[in-house]
């Protein structure tokens, strides 16, 4: 049974945290709108 398992697992998500990492830099940001807020703070 200690045939690396752990060891082949961890290297098979590294691997693939570092795609996602990746391709998640290129993606476009999702912009939240901006609200005008008044110039009077009165009202």
């Amino acid at each position: 049974m200690a045939d690396n398992f752990l060891e082949r697992h961890r290297e098979e998500y590294e691997a693939r945290k570092e795609a996602w990492l990746r391709k998640k830099k290129h993606l476009p940001r999702q912009r939240t709108p901006q609200v005008a807020k008044p110039d009077d703070e009165a009202l």
